[in-house]
């Protein structure tokens, strides 16, 4: 049976509320419906797929980053994306993919996951 696509990553953290406006905000992910599971979380969805899952109520592991290195997303609006990240006070390092120079945008959430945005090539650079 082989795999046909991603269907959504799983996040922990401590704080629910902070990890979800980080999303809202800087994703454009929304929160939405989620079975009764019986332990805090919320689902967020990128159009009607819910993309990422969010659990609280555990506890972080001592590396916030476990074994995945990253999840990412496609975008679009670079500079937008770089000046929203500037202002929520968010590092992120951006490169250009050798080849086919796709920009690939790397940044932590609030719990230390690691995301990625990739935006198209011909995209401007945000102003330095």
């Amino acid at each position: 049976m082989p795999v046909h696509a991603m269907n959504h990553f799983t996040v922990l953290s401590d704080d629910l509320d902070r990890t979800t406006a980080f999303y809202e905000r800087i994703l454009g992910l929304r929160i939405g419906e989620r079975p009764p599971l019986g332990f805090p979380g919320a689902w967020m969805y990128a159009g009607e797929q819910a993309v990422l899952h969010i659990v609280a109520g555990r506890p972080l592991p001592a590396s916030r980053a476990g074994v995945l290195d990253h999840m990412a997303f496609s975008g679009t609006g670079l500079p937008a994306t770089a000046a929203l990240l500037r202002e929520a006070g968010v590092e992120y390092v951006l490169r250009r993919l050798p080849g086919n120079g796709v920009w690939q945008m790397f940044f932590h959430d609030p719990s230390g996951a690691r995301v990625e945005i990739d935006f198209d090539p011909s995209e401007p650079p945000p102003p330095a």
